[in-house]
């Protein structure tokens, strides 16, 4: 696939989505999608229906809801009531962090019964399962994409952007053995810079989410090429 100031937009999903982001951050986010056309926009989730009536007339710019960020740690019926708000606002797509704990201690039918749960009120909308990579051993990445798989997710994805170290290059060829074609491969957190894109859609990732900063700069280089 070609890289250019037309393809790329159409595989990121603009975020803003740590502690810290401002009403200014969330205004700018708007003006870039509207701009490029980038394929999908998300907020916290107190910010969403300030989101949804921004993008309402905008049907190429999809409406991103997320799930448990960043721990995971929420009660499943928590994860579940925040789905069906967020589905009520008219979100689009469902971001949702995975229990990492209960991942790491060996509870895969807790966490593959959670992620299936989430996909069934989902009815039909894309989940993408965020794994949180950086938590995680290479065993465990396998296995939670295994899980994420078998409960029936659109994408399996590499972290919230919120962990310490960057999703890799490493990290998609590693779920994307284990997936194959069973799901897509979403990568967020640290892909800064058009070469890291390009490598990582070789590997098999087809979806990023990236924040404006890194965006912007990101968007320099294509029009530098």
């Amino acid at each position: 696939m070609e890289l250019n100031r037309i393809t790329v937009p159409r595989m990121i999903d603009l975020s803003c989505v740590k502690t810290n982001v401002t009403m200014q951050e969330l205004n700018e986010m708007v003006d870039l999608a509207k701009k490029y056309r980038f394929i999908c926009c998300f907020a916290m989730p107190c910010f969403t229906p300030w989101l949804a009536e921004q993008i309402k007339d905008e049907k190429d710019i999809l409406l991103g809801g997320t799930i448990g960020f960043p721990s995971g740690a929420d009660l499943s019926s928590t994860k579940l009531a925040a789905e069906r708000e967020l589905l009520a606002m008219g979100c689009d797509e469902i971001d949702m962090v995975i229990n990492v704990g209960a991942l790491k201690s060996g509870m895969y039918d807790y966490v593959k019964e959670e992620i299936a749960a989430v996909v069934k009120t989902a009815e039909g909308i894309p989940v993408k399962s965020i794994l949180e990579v950086a938590y995680l051993t290479d065993y465990e990445i396998q296995k939670a994409s295994e899980l994420a798989v078998s409960a029936g997710v659109t994408f399996v994805k590499t972290g919230t952007g919120w962990a310490p170290t960057p999703s890799t290059v490493e990290h998609v060829k590693l779920i994307k053995s284990v997936v194959g074609d069973a799901a897509y491969i979403k990568a967020a957190g640290g892909v800064k810079d058009l070469k890291t894109i390009r490598e990582m859609v070789d590997a098999g990732c087809s979806r990023f989410g990236i924040g404006i900063k890194s965006v912007k700069s990101i968007l320099q280089e294509l029009e530098s090429m």
